[in-house]
């Protein structure tokens, strides 16, 4: 009997909590898929979505790569100039039209000033203010304030370190040869190191080794820094989709341990130079300049930094250098630090994967380096020098076409907008986002034929000027592309360029041809890492 009653009780106890859970899934999936009718309701085609994870399921599940995902949104609607997809519930608009992404990236920019991250500057300030993530004004203010730092003339004055980094780099190498054989090189180990030594020496003026001192405390924090694995994946993804929630329980994507090493190093240094009045031509004493409103625009001629340089453009007011607190100096040198230590290193090693894979555009390389190096007459390489070497420049520009280090953009709408073609006409309501696909367009056999081949030749005098104006978008586009952009050339084609005075890049065992993508995360990763010979010369 009293089994009985147990038995009963146990039941009901069981009835409740599965309607309640019932119930409660009910709810939260009607909240899941609230969203989905946005674009049906304003008349424009969309991906159909999946409750919760939105179009991102091969994402979530890792069946398919970033570029792949991006590629599959890209080809859905082939003949739409825009159309809907769903970051699990947030809705997007994909651009994938050139004279659309011109005319709301450029000429519409300030319906489109933001990126869609939204961190809180005083919880999470070494990301929130720094210059990718600022919002509105205070973004036109930090970035008119910066961009006299990216000037070729202020490239220039840096390039000396960088040739020094180079130098050092080639050492070892030639020190790791023995009995002439090739060394069997981890492309992204060399360049990460490589560039960790060039942040250190261009921006903080640290000159370090980290070939030899494989450990040293700036490279581990830039390994620490750039590794956005799942952990720091969900946390980006959480803060992106509950921003509110994220804050109200203090999550943020750096620890303090990490955030305080951070700002000892930017302003121990800083402190130390105005104590006792050392000027060095890097990025701190740039910095050191915009405090004090020294920094002066310059007019650039971007024609001989290369192809891929993006053209800078006055956006706002420069910072009262008196609103320029610690936090707001020590977030730029962050971004610096994460953007040279890891996405140059990338652009390095596809390119020096390329130049193995592909050995007669190696050769024709290899033609331009000696000459550079005989006209030098044993001179070390001159920032004028290098922007003499156009092929060097093709080379580069085909790299970052064929691997984009992003492979898609963002951005948010901060006023209402309306989207106007022969096909649509839509509302863009505040808050929500667009997403332009860089790497689809530079893969579109429309706007670059047989796009799957490595060809530099498509970048040179004759063909470049037929490439389709923003179809080729490797810094991002309109006022908020990447300010950056001379550094991460001039540092990638010095580097490419010492490394072919000594040696060359050969295919080993290890080396994957073609190379293919890890499905793991949204950055560039390839599932067998970047593995090559290097070559002594002759």
């Amino acid at each position: 009997m009293i089994g009985c009653a147990i038995s009963c009780l146990t039941g009901l106890l069981f009835s409740k909590w599965t309607l309640i859970a019932a119930i409660l899934g009910y709810f939260a999936y009607k909240w899941s898929i609230a969203t989905y009718d946005i674009f049906e309701k304003r008349g424009i085609k969309f991906i159909p979505p999946i409750p919760l994870l939105g179009s991102f399921k091969d994402m979530v599940f890792q069946t398919k790569t970033f570029t792949d995902v991006i590629h599959d949104f890209y080809r859905h609607f082939p003949k739409e100039k825009a159309y809907g997809i769903f970051e699990m519930r947030k809705p997007f608009f994909l651009i994938r039209d050139p004279e659309l992404i011109k005319q709301m990236a450029v000429k519409d920019f300030d319906h489109f000033l933001d990126h869609r991250v939204n961190l809180d500057e005083d919880q999470d300030p070494l990301f929130g203010r720094n210059l990718f993530a600022l919002k509105g004004q205070r973004w036109r203010d930090m970035r008119s304030t910066l961009s006299p730092a990216f000037t070729g003339s202020k490239m220039r004055t840096m390039f000396q370190l960088v040739s020094e980094c180079c130098s050092v780099t080639v050492d070892f190498l030639e020190k790791e040869v023995q009995n002439e054989k090739p060394i069997l090189t981890d492309l992204k180990d060399l360049f990460t190191r490589f560039t960790n030594d060039v942040i250190a020496t261009c921006a903080f003026g640290i000159k370090l080794d980290s070939l030899n001192d494989k450990t040293n405390e700036f490279y581990m924090a830039g390994k620490q820094a750039s590794d956005f694995g799942a952990l720091r994946n969900l946390k980006f993804l959480l803060i992106i989709q509950f921003p509110k929630l994220c804050k109200a329980i203090g999550l943020t994507l750096f620890s303090e341990k990490f955030c305080n090493f951070f700002r000892s190093l930017v302003w121990d240094t800083i402190r130390e130079r105005e104590r006792h009045s050392i000027v060095r031509p890097d990025m701190i004493n740039l910095l050191i300049q915009a405090r004090k409103g020294k920094l002066k625009h310059e007019d650039e001629e971007t024609d001989q930094e290369g192809f891929a340089v993006v053209q800078e453009t006055n956006v706002g007011k420069a910072l009262d250098h008196t609103k320029l607190v610690e936090d707001d100096l020590t977030a730029q040198c962050f971004i610096f630090f994460l953007a040279g230590f890891d996405t140059s290193s990338t652009c390095m090693s596809f390119t020096a994967h390329e130049l193995a894979a592909n050995p007669e555009v190696q050769q024709k390389l290899l033609l331009e380096v000696d000459a550079i190096k005989e006209e030098l007459g044993g001179k070390s390489l001159t920032y004028e020098a290098l922007q003499k070497m156009p092929y060097l420049d093709m080379v580069i520009s085909e790299s970052l076409r064929y691997w984009p280090p992003a492979v898609a953009t963002d951005r948010q709408c901060v006023k209402p907008y309306v989207i106007k073609t022969d096909k649509i006409n839509c509302e863009v309501k505040v808050g929500e986002g667009i997403m332009i696909p860089i790497v689809s367009l530079h893969h579109d056999p429309q706007y670059f034929p047989n796009p799957s081949r490595f060809d530099p030749e498509r970048f040179n005098e004759e063909n470049k000027h037929n490439i389709t104006p923003f179809t080729y978008l490797p810094f991002g586009v309109g006022p908020r592309n990447c300010i950056g952009s001379r550094f991460a050339l001039m540092e990638t084609k010095a580097i490419i360029y010492y490394i072919l005075t000594k040696f060359t890049f050969e295919v080993s065992e290890k080396t994957q041809v073609p190379l293919k993508l890890a499905k793991t995360g949204f950055a560039l990763k390839p599932e067998k890492g970047f593995w090559v010979n290097l070559k002594p010369r002759s």
